[in-house]
C-alpha cells in the first residue's frame, strides 16, 4: 500500500485532482462550500472559481445550443485572431478571420460523421479532414461526403477592433 504524504492540499488542488470541470468548480465556489479538512485557512487565497481563465478573453456560452460569447482580442489566448487567415476553435464553434479579413463563426462539427473541422488559409474555406468535406465560410456545402451545412453564427466586431461576439 502506498503511503500518502499528510501534506495540506488546498481547496482548489482538491477539487481540480478529483477530475471535476470548471462548471462544477464553479457551482462549489459559488455555493460557499466549506472544506476545512482540504487545508484551506485564513491566511491562504481563496481559488479562481474559474481555474486557467483568467487571461483567457473568452466570456459567456461556446457550447449547446445558446451560442453567444465575447472575445477579447487583445488577450494572448485569443489576439492571433487579429490576423488574417487564422482560426481557433472556442467550444463548439470554429472562428477564423478569413483572408479577406471577415470573420466567420461556424460549427466546428462536421454534419458527415461529427469530426473537427478546420478552416484552410490557402483556399479560404472548411474542410473536414476525416473524409475531406469542404464547406464555404457560410457553412454550405461545396463537396461531400457532407450533404447538410455547417451551422454558422453571427459576428459582430467591436469599432474599435477588439472585441468579436459570437451569437446564434
Amino acid at each position: 500500500m502506498e503511503n500518502v504524504k499528510a501534506d495540506k492540499m488546498k481547496r482548489g488542488e482538491f477539487l481540480r485532482s478529483l477530475g471535476l470541470s470548471t462548471s462544477t468548480l464553479m457551482a462549489f465556489y459559488c455555493l460557499g462550500t466549506t472544506m476545512t479538512a482540504c487545508g484551506s485557512s485564513d491566511n491562504e487565497p481563496e481559488p479562481e472559481p474559474n481555474p486557467g481563465t483568467g487571461g483567457s478573453g473568452v466570456s459567456g456560452t461556446t457550447t449547446g445550443t445558446a451560442i453567444n460569447f465575447t472575445l477579447d482580442l487583445t488577450k494572448d489566448d485569443t489576439k492571433k485572431l487579429k490576423t488574417a487567415g487564422e482560426s481557433q476553435v472556442f467550444g463548439d464553434v470554429l472562428v477564423a478571420l478569413t483572408t479577406t479579413n471577415q470573420y466567420v463563426a461556424l460549427s466546428k462539427i462536421c454534419t458527415h460523421q461529427q469530426s473537427t473541422v478546420g478552416y484552410r488559409k490557402a483556399q479560404n474555406d472548411i474542410q473536414c479532414p476525416t473524409h475531406q468535406s469542404e464547406f464555404s465560410l457560410t457553412g454550405a456545402v461545396e463537396q461531400g461526403p457532407a450533404t447538410s451545412p455547417l451551422k454558422a453564427y453571427k459576428t459582430t466586431l467591436s469599432t474599435d477592433g477588439n472585441t468579436l461576439t459570437v451569437a446564434a
